[in-house]
């Protein structure tokens, strides 16, 4: 074999495994790419499953099996409506239960292990929502029974010191942003509970606890009048709670005033 032919013959096995080497690295090159392109995916997908999973929708869901969808409230009357209600409100409740202001089990349970920022997070969910409200409730009680408690509403008993409910809860009773809830809207049994709650004191709130000296001073039949004719109003056109004026002051003092 010529000088010439063995040059030739040299360069050519030469370049072939160049070539060789070459693909077999781009092969490797493009499975390591292709790994990190699956691990990319594979990682979107999961963070996009947790993202959804841990969902605010996801959140509430436990909360609209009693309180309805939207928080618009159930028909069974033991379970208020809570959409639209003050976040304010609506935060200082979930945390009287957590820490045992409020009593219900089933609330206590669900959100025992929650902190502040996640409360505030379904606080400002349901408040945030405005679904249609339910045709208020027939009452049952009398002439003379409904009378007595759209006065004790409207102006009160100056002789036992009970201020207006209107006072604290506005004129239309639709609430005042951001801590006083609306009285309409809500079921009379409901009414009836909470302030019989008030009234024995197994439900309590920050100190001084306006709504447990308020209730104290009702008796039983002061407590079904009111809770019936609540019960009974038709909600105003807008129902959003008003934003307390700077002027703004409450007949008694109240610790729920405050976050």
């Amino acid at each position: 074999m010529t000088r010439a032919k063995v040059v030739a013959t040299t360069f050519i096995l030469k370049l072939r495994h160049a070539i060789s080497f070459g693909l077999i690295f781009l092969a490797g090159f493009s499975h390591q790419a292709h790994a990190q392109v699956v691990e990319k995916s594979v990682q979107t997908i999961n963070a996009q499953a947790v993202t959804k999973l841990d969902s605010l929708q996801q959140r509430v869901k436990a909360c609209v099996a009693c309180h309805g969808q939207e928080g618009r409230a159930t028909s069974d009357g033991f379970y208020p409506r809570i959409a639209g209600k003050p976040a304010g409100y609506l935060l200082n409740q979930l945390r009287h239960f957590r820490d045992g202001k409020r009593v219900y089990p089933l609330m206590t349970y669900m959100v025992s292990h929650m902190n502040d920022v996640y409360l505030q997070e379904i606080a400002d969910y349901f408040a945030s929502l405005n679904p249609p409200y339910a045709a208020p409730q027939t009452s049952q009680a009398t002439p003379i029974e409904m009378e007595r408690g759209r006065y004790l509403v409207k102006v009160g008993d100056a002789e036992r010191k009970l201020p207006a409910c209107i006072a604290c809860h506005g004129d239309k009773m639709t609430g005042v942003a951001p801590f006083i809830p609306g009285l309409l809207g809500l079921p009379r049994d409901y009414l009836v509970a909470q302030l019989g709650a008030w009234k024995t004191g197994s439900r309590h709130a920050a100190a001084p606890d306006c709504m447990q000296t308020v209730a104290k001073q009702l008796d039983a039949s002061d407590i079904a009048a009111v809770s019936a004719w609540l019960a009974a109003q038709t909600m105003p056109v807008d129902t959003k709670a008003i934003t307390a004026s700077k002027d703004f002051s409450l007949p008694i003092a109240c610790g729920s005033m405050k976050p």
